[in-house]
C-alpha cells in the first residue's frame, strides 16, 4: 500500500536481479553482456505476461526486475565508451540507477567533480536513468527534503565491506585503514545507506510503478503489436494465393471462350465458301 508516487507506508518487493561473472563476460566476448541482461529483463516480462493472460492472475508472482543498479569505476574521469553502449541498451526496459563503487579510494572533492561528470556525460548520451518524483504541495516537508537530497547525490558513492569492525566501542561495518575506519554506513564516508533506503523504504513503490507503466507497458505494447502484425500477415498470405488463383481460372476461361470463337468463325466462314463452290 502506498501514499502518493514513491512513498511505501507498508513492505513490499522490489525486483533486483543478481548477474554474476559479467565482466567476465565484457572483457572476453565480443557478445556484450548487456545481451545476457537484456535477455533476462525480457524473460521476466513474458513470464509476467504469460502469467497475466492465463486464469490465474490474481495469485501472479512478480518477478519483473524493477531497478538495475549500474556500478561505475571510481578510477576513470567519467564514463567509459562500453558504459554508455551498455546503459543505452538498457535504459528503455529497466529503472537505470547509476553507482560510483569503491568511493574509499577517492577524495571528497574528487567524488563531487566525478559525480558532476557522470550527470554531464549521461545527458550527453541522452541517456535515460531513473527520475525521482517531484513532490506535491501537500508532502511532509522531511520527505521532500530527503527527496531533494536524494537526488542531489547522485550517482551515489558507495562502499562495500562485509567486516565488522569495533570503533569507540561500536560495532560498525567498514574497511580498517592505517589512518582510521571507512564506516559503509556513515553518510559522511558513504551515501550506502542513502541508496538503501531510497531501495527499500522511501522510492520502493516509484520504482515498481515506473516498471508498471512505463518499461512493462512498452514491452507489452511490442509484443502485441508483434503478434498482430504476425496474425495479420498469416492470415493475408492464404488470401492473396486465393486472389491470384482467381484471376488465374479467370483468364482461362476468356482464353477458351475466344478460342470457340475463332473456331466457330471458321467453321462458319469454311460453309460459306463451300456453298459458293455449290
Amino acid at each position: 500500500m502506498s501514499e502518493g508516487r514513491g512513498r511505501v507506508r507498508t513492505g513490499g518487493y522490489v525486483g533486483f536481479a543478481d548477474l554474476p561473472n559479467q565482466r567476465t563476460i565484457i572483457t572476453t566476448s565480443n557478445n556484450y553482456s548487456e545481451e545476457a541482461i537484456i535477455k533476462y529483463v525480457a524473460n521476466q516480462y513474458e513470464a509476467y505476461l504469460q502469467d497475466e493472460s492465463g486464469l490465474n492472475r490474481r495469485n501472479i508472482v512478480d518477478n519483473r526486475v524493477h531497478c538495475c543498479l549500474y556500478f561505475i569505476s571510481p578510477y576513470g574521469r567519467g564514463l567509459k565508451p562500453i558504459d554508455i553502449k551498455f546503459m543505452r541498451s538498457l535504459h528503455d526496459k529497466v529503472n537505470i540507477v547509476p553507482v560510483i563503487a569503491k568511493a574509499d579510494t577517492l577524495t571528497k572533492s574528487e567524488i563531487r567533480s566525478l559525480k558532476a561528470r557522470i550527470l554531464e556525460e549521461i545527458e550527453e548520451a541522452s541517456i535515460r536513468i531513473y527520475q525521482f518524483p517531484e513532490c506535491d504541495s501537500d508532502e511532509d516537508e522531511d520527505f521532500v527534503e530527503m527527496n531533494k537530497d536524494l537526488k542531489e547525490s547522485l550517482p551515489f558513492a558507495v562502499i562495500g565491506s562485509n567486516t565488522f569492525i569495533v570503533k569507540e566501542g561500536n560495532r560498525v561495518i567498514g574497511r580498517q585503514y592505517p589512518w582510521g575506519v571507512v564506516e559503509v554506513e556513515n553518510p559522511e564516508h558513504s551515501d550506502f545507506g542513502k541508496l538503501r533506503n531510497m531501495l527499500i523504504r522511501t522510492h520502493m513503490q516509484d520504482l515498481k510503478e515506473v516498471t508498471r507503466d512505463v518499461h512493462y507497458e512498452n514491452f507489452r505494447s511490442q509484443k502485441l503489436s508483434y503478434s498482430t502484425n504476425t496474425s495479420m500477415n498469416e492470415s493475408s498470405g492464404p488470401k492473396v494465393v486465393d486472389e491470384t488463383d482467381k484471376i488465374i481460372r479467370e483468364k482461362d476461361e476468356e482464353l477458351k471462350r475466344m478460342q470457340r470463337m475463332v473456331e466457330q468463325l471458321t467453321k462458319q466462314q469454311n460453309m460459306l465458301a463451300a456453298m459458293q463452290k455449290q
